[in-house]
């Protein structure tokens, strides 16, 4: 029986002051009109990894840690993921890569699309990111929403909102619908695959 995929928001930042809770927020709104997918937001605040001290990676040997099997847990209910990124000197937050390294079969063929801000839309940042889901044996979505530091500086700093800046729901309307399409079909897959191997 398939039902709609469930899409997990992650908040790829935990210090003070993030901006990347009001990007997640305002997606979330966007995405909340969908009636073929459903979604919940992630907080890493919630989820207080210590940094990766593990005895193997988790492709190998389960995390000891009882955050991380929680964390584990959680992105095994998931049939894709949003990761809301900022970029810092070129690159994702550290809070982020360790969360994406504490697992790796909850990972598996799923769909991963990614809102990033700052600096040219944390396109370096997001590319990075690509790079890491491929190895997590995700499916990284070509469309992205990015934030560039004109919207930014704008919504962090010169009282306007998102939606002074209408291409940016454009953008996420438009990775919804390929997120759409690639959650049902690799949920379909994975389903496809649980049956086969139980039988044998």
């Amino acid at each position: 029986m398939f039902k709609n995929p469930h899409i997990g928001i992650v908040i790829g930042s935990t210090r003070q002051g993030r901006f990347s809770e009001r990007a997640a927020a305002w997606f979330q709104k966007i995405a909340a009109r969908r009636t073929d997918l459903s979604f919940e937001m992630i907080d890493l605040r919630d989820y207080p990894l210590p940094f990766f001290d593990e005895p193997g990676s988790p492709l190998w040997i389960p995390p000891r840690d009882n955050t991380a099997q929680r964390w584990a847990a959680k992105l095994a209910d998931l049939d894709g993921l949003v990761f809301v990124t900022p970029e810092y000197n070129h690159g994702y937050s550290a809070m982020l890569k360790n969360a994406l390294d504490y697992a790796y079969q909850a990972y598996n063929r799923k769909p991963a699309a990614f809102v990033g801000y700052g600096g040219v839309g944390a396109a370096r940042a997001i590319e990075q990111l690509r790079m890491v889901a491929v190895e997590l044996q995700m499916a990284p979505i070509p469309k992205s929403v990015n934030i560039g530091m004109t919207e930014f500086l704008g919504i962090w700093q010169q009282g306007k909102d998102f939606a002074d800046f209408p291409h940016l729901e454009q953008a996420a309307v438009a990775l919804l619908d390929d997120l759409s399409w690639w959650g049902r079909t690799l949920q379909i897959g994975r389903q496809a695959a649980s049956v086969q191997a139980s039988v044998g």
